[in-house]
């Protein structure tokens, strides 16, 4: 089946209703045994130009490709954030909060930045809104299923936070090594199954998501 690359036109729509920035949000790492769930954003507003070629949802690009669209893809949108809320919080307060709360984590970080987020429509991926019950107060979100591969910011948000979770979990190699995290990121690789049978859990792993494998 054939890819299609994302556009702006669901973008331009809100734009055209009067929305100052659109924000472009995603998740990474939601369904790894270990690291953090990390929530990208990207704020886009009308006179950011063409997207970088090649721009698509993380997960229909090679790492390479990734790591050399995220300065790009940076320089592009007028503000981007990633949030994380890690694998304590995880088995602490469930999936669904975490994601709400790296989501906080990351709005927060854009409010520093000067993004004027009351005045933008955040679109989010996927068919349910776990941002606003993190919330305070409540701002104007808007999920579509498949927005990261239809929507440049989208696109945008998941590159970012799929690259900066990456290089975390590449990291972490030299502290936990031989768990293959280079290679695994978090997920449940065969290797990264053995190495738990054989080594043990650490502070990165989701200790309430290992049941399955005991």
């Amino acid at each position: 089946m054939a890819v299609s690359d994302p556009s702006d036109v669901v973008e331009r729509e809100f734009f055209d209703a009067g929305a100052r920035y659109v924000i472009g949000c995603d998740e990474v790492g939601r369904g790894a045994l270990a690291g953090p769930v990390a929530v990208g954003m990207a704020v886009l507003a009308p006179d950011c130009g063409p997207h970088p070629g090649g721009l698509r949802d993380s997960k229909l690009l090679s790492e390479k490709r990734r790591v050399d669209l995220a300065p790009l893809v940076s320089d592009w949108v007028l503000f981007s954030a990633v949030g994380l809320a890690d694998a304590r919080e995880v088995d602490e307060l469930g999936i669904i909060h975490c994601l709400g709360l790296a989501g906080k984590r990351a709005l927060r970080l854009l409010h520093r930045q000067g993004a004027d987020i009351a005045a933008s429509v955040i679109l989010l991926d996927g068919n349910s809104d776990y941002l606003n019950p993190a919330l305070a107060s409540p701002l104007d979100v808007r999920t579509r299923v498949k927005a990261d591969r239809d929507c440049v910011s989208v696109a945008a948000a998941s590159v970012l936070a799929k690259v900066h979770r990456d290089h975390l979990m590449i990291a972490s190699d030299t502290v936990s090594p031989g768990y293959g995290w280079s290679g695994n990121k978090g997920y449940g690789s065969e290797v990264h199954l053995e190495a738990i049978r054989s080594l043990g859990v650490t502070s990165m792993h989701r200790k309430s998501w290992l049941v399955a494998y005991a």
